[in-house]
């Protein structure tokens, strides 16, 4: 039985953040039921032949299911063959957690949980369309320890709208204090087709510059550094052993089955793309056609870059024995001039066994990343 990680995407949210790209959606929750239905159908068709490392149910929120729905789309998730050692995450935002819904998904496998905070101040909250306060994230913390999880990650962002860097410093060393086993801290992006994309069109946000989001970067990983946290990805932090795997697939280039609207897979060599319309979602599964909206099939160089993308997201960086089990051939003689142009720019390092982002090829990586793209 092949190994493979399993994403679930649950598109529905109670209200969209105005910085939000993904594909989720506010108002729609008369989908809600007949959705699940639908999901349930293509998880145990397509996942039932594989065994299943990781599980990651995603969002949207998948937190604002009801307990009903929640309840059927985990239960059928048992069914499924799952590794001893498997993780199973389940994103969640406060403001839609409580003891219950916690319950139900500790009885039913799931082993960890990622909570989207994005800041501990609540002007920064509401400025950002969150629905909940940093009180109501602590609550849910609190229940949802008592209840038994001993994984929890936390979202942050950094670089927002009228943030300082003493703000943002301030606000890891709170979350610091809550004893968290896992910290992701992402700058913020600003998206088009997002409310934030409109207001920064007409020069309504004032952001951090460069060089003040720069230093809130470097001076937070300081200060996670020394607070025991161990950063293995650009944007990700962990106390020793609780790494997330889920993510790990993706950043080694190993496969994934998506399940669920605008989920994608990558399998074969082959990345599939589901259908965006959560209603024309459930049609299809109903009728028992396809849902794909493309496949593309990778090229061996179409795997290279990606592999090596991928790989110069995690600190570690790319294993050079692993690119040759991979690809039989040898880093170097495919991307001997692009390794050695940014070594020499202090860039990129290079010892026995790993190729690296520097500290100053981090901040430079999508320029580093964009080299190694094969013509």
């Amino acid at each position: 039985m092949k190994n493979i990680a399993l994403y679930i995407h649950i598109p529905f949210c109670k209200q969209k953040c105005r910085y939000c790209d993904f594909p989720s959606f506010a108002g729609k929750e008369n989908f809600r039921r007949d959705y699940i239905d639908a999901l349930v159908k293509e998880i145990l068709k397509k996942a039932k032949d594989y065994l299943i490392t990781t599980i990651f149910i995603g969002g949207g929120t998948p937190s604002y299911l009801n307990d009903e729905e929640l309840e059927y789309l985990l239960s059928n998730i048992k069914k499924l063959n799952v590794d001893n050692d498997y993780e199973f995450t389940v994103e969640c935002n406060p403001g839609t957690l409580n003891y219950k819904k916690l319950k139900i998904m500790k009885d039913n496998g799931v082993n960890r949980l990622s909570i989207g905070l994005q800041s501990s101040k609540d002007s920064f909250l509401k400025s950002l369309g969150r629905i909940h306060t940093f009180e109501e994230f602590k609550e849910n913390l609190e229940v949802a320890r008592k209840v038994g999880f001993n994984n929890i990650n936390v979202d942050l962002m950094f670089g927002l709208p009228n943030q300082t860097l003493e703000i943002w410093i301030e606000t890891l060393k709170e979350i610091i204090s809550l004893n968290l086993d896992h910290i992701s801290a992402y700058s913020l992006i600003i998206e088009e087709g997002t409310q934030f994309y409109k207001l920064y069109e007409d020069g309504k946000l004032n952001l951090p510059s460069e060089e003040e989001e720069r230093m809130m970067y470097e001076e937070g990983l300081k200060v996670l550094k020394d607070a025991g946290y161990n950063q293995y990805e650009i944007s990700n932090f962990s106390k020793e052993n609780k790494e997330c795997k889920h993510n790990l697939v993706y950043w080694n280039l190993d496969e994934y089955l998506g399940c669920g609207v605008s989920a994608s897979s990558y399998i074969n060599n082959k990345r599939y793309k589901n259908i965006d319309s959560i209603d024309e979602y459930i049609k299809k599964i109903n009728l028992e056609e396809s849902i794909l909206e493309n496949i593309k099939e990778n090229s061996i160089e179409d795997d290279m870059e990606e592999f090596v993308f991928m790989g110069l997201r995690k600190i570690k960086g790319i294993k050079k024995e692993d690119f040759y089990k991979r690809f039989n051939k040898d880093i170097h003689t495919v991307y001997e001039k692009i390794i050695l142009k940014h070594i020499k720019n202090g860039l990129l390092v290079e010892d026995q066994d790993y190729i690296s982002l520097t500290s100053k090829g981090i901040e430079l990586s999508n320029y580093v990343m964009s080299d190694f793209i094969l013509i």
